[in-house]
């Protein structure tokens, strides 16, 4: 079976993390995607990374993370034969993704209304900080900014009223996965409109307003402002316990798993039959289950709690959480590279699932700038000359 997203094709011409990553998302199951840079200021992830010696080949750790499976084309679209060679790569494409700042692809006359008059099924998903409308339209952000921004951050902390901000960029990597599923979605409305393609705005603040959407919700109906707690939570038999050797984290979240739990560590007189004597006990049991907790390993209690039905697992640093059994059995995490070639071996995250029949994939390296720009220039009809008077003019590498 074909992978899902064969002969589709989609133009990236996105930066820094939560475009790129949409775009990747499509890639690894099975679209052409070409994305697109400017010849001498590309992607800035190319240049960040943990590896100072790909950082200076524009091959930093950050963008080979989200840059498998795709083609690089170096276009400088300040230019009109850059824009030109856009707008024919353009009619050939299903889905077109830009991050830039709202309006600023109208300006260079690729808006939306500019492309879908070339190519009326196309698929034109923006992304961008706070969306493409409202009076913060045009300010720009990144991850950090969204955090606090949100209220992602206030909520965030150990209850010392100073703010944190999440280890991973998780409002990045959800917006990616947002926008690869809008477009998802538009490509299947477009099979049921005859063909016709639409604009598709994704807005960072609203995709962490998504995942606060517990917290959005209880606020909006009472003023229950989310306070910081840590590690803790509603209910003692969630949360974080202090085991002999490391910390561990527990969540005997329902009545049936907090019934187990208590039986299991011979507490049968903390067994509560409903979640508001959960919540009256929660100083008691937070005492008793600390007590308790520190008396053996956390291996021993993750194991303990595991053959008991109760959720629960010891703090893992990325070292041993990609060494466990779980990650070999899984396709998450996979290999690529060429005997040879200097990323032989490199390993990248794929998707946060599996398809029994298609199953997400990365078969080409990630590319340097510019390494197709000839060849897909050629697929749109320029010839040796043309090109060669492009790259005189600075619209190519």
């Amino acid at each position: 079976m074909t992978q899902a997203f064969t002969g589709l094709r989609v133009i990236d011409t996105t930066h820094v993390l939560a475009g790129p990553f949409a775009s990747y998302q499509m890639a690894v199951l099975g679209a052409e995607v070409i994305k697109v840079e400017h010849p001498t200021d590309p992607d800035q992830a190319r240049a960040q990374g943990s590896d100072r010696t790909l950082n200076d080949r524009n091959m930093g750790t950050a963008f080979l993370s989200q840059a498998a499976n795709k083609q690089a084309l170096a276009l400088d679209l300040k230019t009109p034969q850059g824009v030109e060679a856009m707008r024919r790569l353009v009619a050939t494409a299903d889905v077109f993704v830009e991050n830039y700042r709202p309006g600023a692809f109208e300006a260079l006359g690729l808006g939306y209304k500019d492309l879908a008059a070339i190519n009326p099924g196309l698929i034109y998903c923006s992304i961008s900080a706070f969306g493409a409308t409202g009076p913060k339209r045009e300010v720009t952000g990144y991850d950090n900014v969204l955090q606090a921004y949100s209220g992602m951050m206030a909520m965030t902390g150990f209850g010392d009223g100073k703010p944190l901000k999440s280890g991973a960029p998780v409002v990045d990597y959800a917006t990616g996965t947002t926008a690869a599923f809008a477009i998802t979605a538009a490509l299947f409305q477009r099979q049921q409109n005859g063909g016709r393609g639409q604009h598709v705005d994704v807005s960072m603040l609203d995709v962490a307003l998504i995942l606060a959407s517990s917290h959005v919700t209880a606020f909006t109906w009472n003023g229950s402002h989310p306070k910081q707690k840590a590690n803790t939570f509603p209910f003692a038999t969630i949360g974080l316990y202090h085991a002999q050797d490391a910390p561990i984290m527990i969540a005997a979240s329902n009545l049936r798993q907090q019934r187990r739990l208590w039986t299991a560590l011979g507490r049968e007189d903390m067994i509560k039959t409903d979640n508001n004597q959960r919540l009256d006990a929660h100083g008691d049991e937070t005492a008793v289950l600390c007590e308790i907790i520190a008396t053996m390993p956390a291996a021993y209690w993750e194991d303990f709690l595991a053959r008991r039905r109760i959720p629960a697992a010891r703090i893992r640093r990325m070292e041993e959480a990609l060494a466990d059994p779980q990650m070999a059995a899984r396709r998450v995490v996979q290999r690529i590279g060429a005997e040879g070639d200097p990323l032989d071996g490199l390993r990248v995250p794929v998707a946060g699932f599996d398809m029994s029949d298609s199953p997400p994939s990365v078969t080409r390296l990630p590319q340097p700038v510019g390494a197709q720009t000839d060849a897909i220039l050629k697929d749109l009809g320029y010839d040796d000359a043309a090109i060669a008077a492009m790259r005189a003019a600075g619209a190519i590498n």
